[in-house]
């Protein structure tokens, strides 16, 4: 598995399609909260539990890229505006985390949020990119 950051919502499209064009086979896609500079880890508690395990489940399928997507908690919890990426049409983004998959035709399937941290449900949403 090779992980590839999105730094932030404006490079989306650049890191993504640069992804599809390199013809990665199977591209997965983490939208999670950014991780506090004391701790290390995502001001989501839902994230902290789901990491690992996505990534485990993520690097057994070969080929394969983890596009990470963190989401500032200020513009995702109490900006004016919608964070970018709930406001997309093809993300339509609601909880975090969320894991996708996507292809060149855009997203085919998705995990959300508790549901990123269940073996079972993991093993199952990754293995159907083989």
């Amino acid at each position: 598995m090779r992980a590839v950051r999105v730094q932030n919502p404006q490079e989306f499209d650049q890191k993504l399609n640069e992804q599809l064009k390199n013809d990665a086979q199977h591209v997965f896609v983490l939208f999670f909260g950014t991780e506090d500079p004391s701790t290390n880890e995502s001001w989501c508690p839902d994230c902290v539990i789901a990491d690992p395990a996505i990534r485990r489940a993520v690097s057994k399928i070969p080929d394969s890229v983890l596009l990470e997507c963190p989401a500032d908690r200020q513009t995702w919890k109490f900006g004016s505006e919608p964070h970018p990426y709930k406001a997309r049409e093809d993300i339509k983004l609601e909880r975090l985390p969320t894991l996708m998959r996507w292809g060149k035709e855009g997203v085919i399937s998705r995990l959300v949020e508790e549901d990123c941290a269940k073996p079972e449900l993991l093993e199952k949403f990754v293995n159907e990119a083989l």
